[in-house]
């Protein structure tokens, strides 16, 4: 008798289907015999079946196939509101993500992905990558742990070609058409050979880049399928590009890539996510984790040279990982793809400055929801709060001072089993700001009932005693 199926909902763009690629083949290994079937857009999925992990894929449309199983778990990962209805009317032995009632009321269901809708516009603190937190609430950390990694090909070294992807979802995710044919000049006068690519939509830039750069630059933008993408990427050395879907297509089919991390994006929620990937951001504060760009223009798009980004591309095909090291570039800092010892994401710095408040901290909350969670205990964090309580004593001081308010507001809400008003939650500083959106939704999540309210002092408590021991 053939065992139910598992089915998840990915609505997304390509990008995000990429990432869920992990989370696929872990769902195989947990679950052995039962097919891993897939809810996604065609356009998106048509093309990547040839390098997919073996599941089953639907469209939108195969919806009447879909209601006559049983499943045996479902997770939605799409904002969708109709994957939620689905996710709501089919019948499964477990679900998770957004899961809408008869009546049209949508609960989160499972913490982790609870804790990725808390981070929406609240993502400066979050060191947790998009493809674990699709993972964390249906699979044990071992799986994490065990999982290695292809580590990114590298060619012969009469190789000299470079790859270069132009766009980006976002204008302000990718340099602008001059620093592109810069960047080609540059690499040229290395020795490097530069290929342009891009879609349909990015066809006009390399056009543009090609006039403007007046040197030997082959242009395959607007020209090249998903698929031959992935086949002309056999050919070179590395893949420069903004985080984009792209991106995520090179690094899963081993093509060596140099992130160029820049606006609105959060290269611990969305780089690279195999190992052995490089990725250059900037060290602007605001940098850490950017929802949407509210300054004047694009600061952070200001330490990006393209000489800068031709000298590391060089040293990166050789593989001189001590040079790079010692690359001095104000302004950015160079990671290395990685993963900790809990087998989640990591970005190991090369270059750079010395880790600024906001990582540490960062690092703090990525410790305390691992514990909360049951991922670990809570030792990781008590340690890190302990540097950044020497490392930053005026934020630990300002964190500590704030903490009893919010056990006077819990344990009110607790008598009360009533939401708290808004005041209240947007006067909580910054550095409880990953906190507070988290409880926020959890209660809302939850209609404010009494057991919710009961989970909340228990995670205040915890919270209270780490900060304490400063």
């Amino acid at each position: 008798m053939s065992k139910r199926p598992i089915l998840v909902l990915q609505m997304q763009r390509m990008g995000d289907l990429i990432l869920s690629f992990p989370l696929f083949l872990w769902l195989e290994r947990a679950y052995p015999g039962h097919p891993v079937w897939v809810v996604a857009e065609e356009k998106f999925y048509q093309p990547l079946m040839p390098i997919s992990p073996k599941v089953m894929y639907f469209p939108w449309q195969g919806l009447e196939v879909l209601r006559q199983k049983k499943y045996e778990l479902i997770v939605n990962l799409s904002i969708r509101e109709q994957a939620a209805s689905l996710a709501g009317e089919l019948q499964a032995g477990a679900k998770l993500g957004p899961v809408a009632s008869k009546a049209g009321v949508t609960h989160i269901l499972g913490n982790w992905q609870l804790y990725r809708a808390s981070v929406v516009e609240n993502n400066r603190h979050n060191l947790f990558h998009w493809a674990d937190l699709n993972a964390l609430d249906c699979l044990p950390l071992s799986n994490f742990v065990s999982t290695r990694w292809q580590q990114p090909r590298t060619l012969n070294k009469e190789s000299n070609r470079i790859g270069i992807f132009l766009g980006a979802s976002e204008e302000a995710k990718r340099p602008a058409v001059k620093f592109w044919a810069d960047l080609c000049m540059e690499l040229l006068g290395r020795g490097l050979r530069p290929v342009l690519f891009g879609g349909p939509m990015e066809q006009g830039m390399g056009q543009e880049v090609s006039r403007l750069c007046k040197g030997p630059v082959l242009d395959m933008s607007g020209k090249l399928n998903l698929g031959e993408l992935i086949a002309v990427g056999q050919s070179l050395q590395l893949f420069i590009t903004p985080d984009t879907g792209p991106m995520h297509l090179a690094a899963w089919s081993g093509l060596k890539v140099l992130n160029i991390s820049m606006g609105n994006v959060n290269p611990w929620e969305t780089g690279p996510y195999q190992t052995g990937h490089y990725v250059l951001r900037s060290t602007m504060s605001c940098a850490l984790g950017c929802w949407s760009c509210t300054r004047d223009q694009l600061y952070c798009h200001s330490p990006f040279t393209p000489s800068r980004i031709a000298v590391a591309a060089k040293r990166m095909i050789i593989e001189d990982r001590n040079s790079l090291q010692k690359m001095n570039m104000p302004g950015l800092r160079m990671s290395l793809t990685s993963r900790n010892a809990n087998g989640l994401y990591g970005l190991q710095q090369l270059s750079g400055s010395r880790a600024q408040a906001g990582e540490l901290l960062g690092q703090f909350w990525q410790q305390y929801f691992g514990a909360i969670f049951g991922l670990w205990d809570v030792a990781g964090a008590e340690n890190i709060w302990d540097d950044f309580a020497v490392q930053k004593p005026a934020l630990a001081a300002r964190m500590s001072a704030h903490l009893p308010r919010l056990g006077k507001e819990f344990s009110k809400g607790l008598a009360r089993s009533a939401p708290l008003g808004d005041s209240f939650w947007n006067s909580c500083p910054l550095v409880l700001r990953q906190f507070t959106s988290f409880i926020h939704l959890f209660l809302q999540n939850n209609d404010y009932n009494r057991q919710s309210w009961i989970r909340v002092l228990s995670y205040y408590e915890q919270l209270a005693a780490i900060a304490s021991r400063s």
